[in-house]
């Protein structure tokens, strides 16, 4: 059996990336039900999710509702303590869980003057005072935590569902290119490098149509996390494989990847492999 888990644009949702990490990063198994933000799609898909009102929104195997990312990871990791979400170590746990506890709670200006947008990166964006406080903020809770943890790179030890907290602040500090110390930029850098995080973002990139509320009018660079190949979309069918690499359905669409032909189920399937090829596995076994 699986879980259910509404979320809202990946590009944007920031709380739906938390949401979908906590399963992702973890190898746990989950159905999404993705909705376009500011429409009616997602009070009209969460009429089936009682009592939630906003993505994420999980569903259990057994039907239980659980809103909210902070009751979703505690849900899981109750339901799932081999998969690991907090840390085994009882003073490394607690760090991370007061990490999340604020994280779900606080930075306020950062949130709202730097909305996550996965589909671009500026030279500059001229964060107000409020955002520099939040950053430094941030950046007094990352040092504390590693300074009692030991960890080198995630905030307490392996990755965590703390890290799956902070991986969207990870995304405005590079969208926005906010000024942060170079240890945090290293802990950012992970996170735009970590497996899951780059598949989410792939699916982003191709998951609808801008979303007008978060564009910016500052002058844009280069997405500064690994630089993906170069793919892109091939007319016909013909193709080395003749099955999905994920569905196992028939192919309908085809991309090319350096004069290779490689073919998917639907548009969406090789969408978001052209985004970011080497972000799926099962991708990458067909190029060897």
């Amino acid at each position: 059996m699986t879980y259910d888990l509404v979320i809202g644009d990946r590009a944007y949702s920031s709380w739906s990336l938390r949401g979908w990490l906590l399963f992702d990063a973890f190898n746990l198994p989950v159905t999404t039900h993705s909705a376009r933000l500011y429409s009616d799609e997602l009070p009209n898909l969460l009429k089936s999710y009682f009592p939630g009102k906003t993505a994420p929104t999980m569903r259990t195997p057994d039907g239980v509702v659980v809103p909210e990312t902070i009751a979703i990871a505690e849900e899981l990791a109750s339901r799932h303590p081999e998969a690991r979400i907090w840390p085994k170590d009882p003073k490394a746990r607690a760090i991370a869980r007061v990490l999340a506890a604020e994280m779900h709670a606080g930075f306020g200006q950062l949130r709202s003057q730097c909305p996550m947008n996965l589909r671009v990166s500026y030279e500059e964006s001229a964060p107000t005072q409020g955002v520099l406080e939040d950053l430094a903020r941030l950046e007094v809770m990352w040092d504390w935590a590693r300074a009692q943890t030991g960890s080198a790179v995630w905030l307490a030890g392996e990755y965590s569902a703390a890290d799956a907290f902070f991986a969207p602040v990870a995304s405005r500090i590079a969208t926005y290119n906010l000024p942060v110390s170079a240890q945090a930029m290293t802990y950012v850098q992970a996170h735009l490098a970590h497996p899951s995080f780059r598949r989410w973002r792939a699916m982003g990139m191709v998951d609808g149509a801008d979303q007008e509320f978060y564009r910016r009018d500052f002058p844009r660079r280069p997405w500064p996390g690994p630089l993906p190949l170069t793919a892109s979309a091939a007319q016909g069918t013909t193709a080395e494989n003749d099955l999905c690499p994920y569905s196992g359905k028939s192919v309908t669409h085809v991309l090319e990847l350096n004069g290779r032909r490689f073919g998917f189920c639907n548009a969406f399937c090789r969408d978001k492999t052209i985004a970011d090829p080497q972000a799926w596995p099962a991708f990458m076994a067909l190029v060897g």
